[in-house]
């Protein structure tokens, strides 16, 4: 039902869920805002806690006059599931006083127009706590020594104004529903990851055939304290189970696996056990607990696969049938992404005994959860039923709100939005194949500002199973300035184990699976040897980082602002965010070459007042990946060339 003053068309909002946010996170609030004939209005975001009580009302003010659209910017301190609502309000001395300037000078009602606001004054100046400017203001309006025009200059004072605007006086007040908010531990938002495999650390392969070993948790372990060197926050490991036996791939995903071939990891399922259990050739569940204790004390969160499908050898398959689909010859159904055949793997039907099988997933996650795991990233959910991740995500939330789930899902725009509206906290996206300056444009303006309050992207250079053609035929200036892109556009980023090292060897001409792609196969690398050499962007991936954690900006999305160049081969962005009181603001400016090849120059045209500035200013701003300034203005020539450099990443007044 609309209110006595509608409020109408409320952002942000979920329609499957709560709006989402963390700690400190700046987020704008909208709503139309309407009433009969010509009175003023006024409106303010209501804030609410998680304990239901009144926390702040915020000002709204109209976007532009006569549009009816208001809005106010908000943050939310604290985790928990806080709520906002819109009130409205009749603002009658705003009302009076523009009747007053207009009756007044024409000497129209002029005694008449004085004693109402004399009304209205001496009603707000009696109200809790009193304020006597206002009492005096209103005797100053019903005095007769002064003609009326002077009467109300005398009255309606700078103190005055400020002290009605303040604290206005509120008729016809309307609510409208509560929206909820979850405000997730910042991790949720913010966060740089990078995957490996345990398995490839420390394994040996330089020896007989057939007699290749497996690296463990501990040979995993040596590897965490250079991941932490280079800033990362979360170590995300590929399934660490037993891996199946029947139908085990080999080398570059060939159908039969030679004596050794360790096999997909994401075959899940042996004799060895299930979704519970370590292989063997890494360890134990001790072994396990300790590896995650040793990257806690570098500062790193552990993020595990969440991989829910079978290989033919998991005891799921002889213990519970009903949870694979079997086809009309009796066998069970393999998974199939045509052309491409999965013979190692059977994929879960939820169809036939779903509170079976969601219990013990659940059980499964909870199992994990208790070992240290507070991160998963979920393989594939959107060939899972929706309805499954609303409810496990939902009863993980209710005892353990800090547990964050990763979607990897590479899918239609429809799913991966509703995924992320039902409660996944992050999502992957198609930043990988976003390449160009217009691509790279609408899908950012999209993610920062269409669906920044319930999908959160994580911007991954490169996975085991996307090696990108920009990045097989771009050399290390593609690499590196996806690098840039991925840690500045987006507040989570991440890179697979080897782009350090600028690994771009395809299976195949136009595949994007890696050449001896890990997956099929143990791949130890001599990181010694490529930092003695100079052959890894470690050194620009941990800058990278660094500046991420020194610049509050960064770690936002919504304030995602891209500027005009005159050439397609140079994209130019900013995050901004305004400083404390007094303080100075947060400004970074980044400015990247889209070619990998060659050298290109333009003019990059800053919208100044989008970041916190007058078109006339004299910006100081210092290059943090070379330590040179400039002084940049409305209009700058750039010249980058990826040979020495493919990016500047600005920050505004050396800050």
């Amino acid at each position: 039902m609309i209110g006595r003053l509608p409020i109408l068309d409320i952002s942000p909002h979920n329609d499957l869920g709560p709006v989402k946010s963390v700690p400190g996170e700046r987020f704008p609030v909208e709503a139309t805002v309407i009433r009969e004939g010509h009175d003023s209005l006024a409106a303010g975001v209501v804030v609410h806690s998680p304990k239901g009580r009144r926390h702040a009302l915020v000002p709204m003010r109209e976007k532009a006059p006569g549009t009816d659209r208001y809005e106010a910017e908000i943050s939310l301190p604290s985790e928990g599931e806080w709520s906002f609502s819109i009130e409205s309000w009749t603002d009658p001395f705003t009302t009076w006083l523009h009747v007053a300037r207009v009756k007044l000078p024409l000497g129209t009602d002029t005694e008449l127009v004085l004693e109402e606001g004399a009304r209205l004054l001496a009603k707000a100046g009696r109200r809790v706590p009193r304020d006597p400017a206002l009492t005096r203001a209103a005797k100053t309006l019903r005095g007769t020594g002064l003609a009326p025009m002077d009467r109300f200059g005398a009255a309606i004072t700078d103190e005055v104004l400020s002290a009605m605007e303040q604290n206005p006086i509120r008729d016809l007040v309307t609510r409208s529903k509560r929206t909820k908010v979850v405000v997730h531990r910042e991790r949720a938002l913010f966060g740089s990851w990078y995957e490996f495999f345990p398995r490839s650390e420390g394994a040996q392969v330089d020896t007989v055939p057939g007699q290749e070993r497996s690296g463990t948790f501990s040979t995993a372990a040596k590897r965490l304290p250079a991941i932490a060197d280079m800033g990362f926050d979360v170590v995300y490991l590929p399934p660490i189970h037993p891996v199946g036996v029947a139908h085990r791939k080999g080398r570059n995903n060939t159908l039969h696996a030679e004596p050794g071939d360790p096999g997909s990891v994401w075959a899940i399922g042996s004799a060895e056990g299930g979704h519970d259990a370590v292989h063997p050739d890494l360890g134990t569940l001790a072994d396990f607990d300790a590896f995650v204790a040793e990257a806690a004390d570098h500062g790193l969160e552990i993020a595990l696969d969440l991989a829910l499908q079978c290989s033919p050898d998991h005891p799921w398959v002889t213990e519970h049938p009903e949870w694979f689909t079997t086809r009309a010859d009796g066998s069970i159904a393999y998974a199939e992404n045509p052309p491409k055949k999965y013979q190692d793997i059977y994929p879960l039907c939820f169809d036939n005994d779903f509170e079976g099988l969601y219990t013990e997933i659940l059980r499964v996650v909870r199992h994990w959860m208790d070992h240290g795991v507070r991160i998963f990233r979920v393989d594939n959910p959107h060939t899972k039923p929706v309805a499954f991740w609303e409810r496990l995500l939902a009863d993980v939330a209710k005892t353990d709100p800090d547990v964050l789930f990763l979607a990897e899902a590479f899918t239609r725009p429809a799913m991966m939005r509703t995924l992320a509206k039902i409660g996944f906290h992050q999502s992957y996206t198609y930043f990988t194949w976003r390449n160009g300056k217009d691509e790279l444009t609408d899908h950012l303006v999209e993610l920062s500002r269409k669906t920044a309050h319930y999908l959160r992207p994580n911007f991954f250079a490169n996975t085991p199973d996307i090696l990108n053609a920009y990045l097989q035929h771009g050399g290390r200036p593609a690499f590196e300035a996806r690098a840039v892109l991925a840690a500045t556009l987006s507040p989570t980023w991440g890179i697979y184990s080897g782009f350090e090292l600028c690994e771009n060897v395809p299976a195949a001409p136009g595949s994007e699976e890696y050449l001896h792609s890990e997956k099929y196969e143990y791949r130890p690398r001599d990181w010694a040897a490529a930092d003695a050499s100079g052959a890894t962007i470690a050194p620009l991936i941990t800058r990278l980082n660094e500046l991420r954690r020194a610049h509050p900006a960064l770690r936002e999305l919504r304030n995602l602002r891209f500027h005009h160049v005159d050439r397609p081969e140079l994209i130019c962005f900013s995050k901004h965010r305004p400083g404390p009181p007094g303080g100075p603001d947060d400004v970074v400016i980044v400015v990247v070459n889209l070619d990998p090849h060659h050298a290109r120059e333009a003019t990059v045209h800053l919208d100044l007042p989008s970041i916190g500035h007058i078109w006339e200013e004299d910006l100081k701003v210092t290059d943090e990946l070379t330590g040179r300034s400039y002084t940049w203005r409305a209009d700058n020539y750039v010249r980058l060339d990826p040979a020495t450099g493919p990016a500047h990443v600005f920050t505004v007044n050396g800050r």
